[in-house]
C-alpha cells in the first residue's frame, strides 16, 4: 500500500514547489525570438542548458558566473534548488512505487 502524505505534508510540498516555481519564472524566460525559443536566464541570451553542460564538464558555479557575466548567483541557485526538489520528489515516488 502506498504511503499517503498527510494534508499538512502535502500542503508544505505544494507551497514549497509553488514558491520555487514562481521564483524560477522570474529568473528564466523562453521567447521564440531569443535563442530559438530555448529556456534562457532572464535578461541574457545564456541557455539554461549551458549551466548544466558546464557543471557536467567539471566547472564550478563561480567559473560559470565568470564565463557568463550576465547570469548572477541567485539565478543559478534558484534553478539548482528547483531541480533538487524535482529530483527528490522523483526519487520519493520511485521508492514508494517499489
Amino acid at each position: 500500500m502506498p504511503n499517503i502524505p498527510s494534508d499538512q505534508t502535502l500542503l508544505e510540498t505544494v507551497t514549497q514547489r509553488f514558491q520555487l516555481l514562481s521564483n524560477l519564472l522570474t529568473i528564466l524566460e523562453r521567447d521564440p525570438s531569443k535563442v530559438s525559443g530555448t529556456w534562457i536566464f532572464r535578461g541574457t541570451r545564456v541557455p539554461v542548458s549551458a549551466l548544466f553542460e558546464n557543471l557536467k564538464d567539471g566547472a564550478s558555479i563561480d567559473q560559470f558566473l565568470e564565463w557568463f557575466p550576465g547570469v548572477n548567483r541567485l539565478q543559478v541557485e534558484a534553478l539548482l534548488d528547483y531541480e533538487l526538489l524535482m529530483l527528490t520528489e522523483a526519487a520519493n515516488h520511485l521508492s514508494e512505487a517499489a
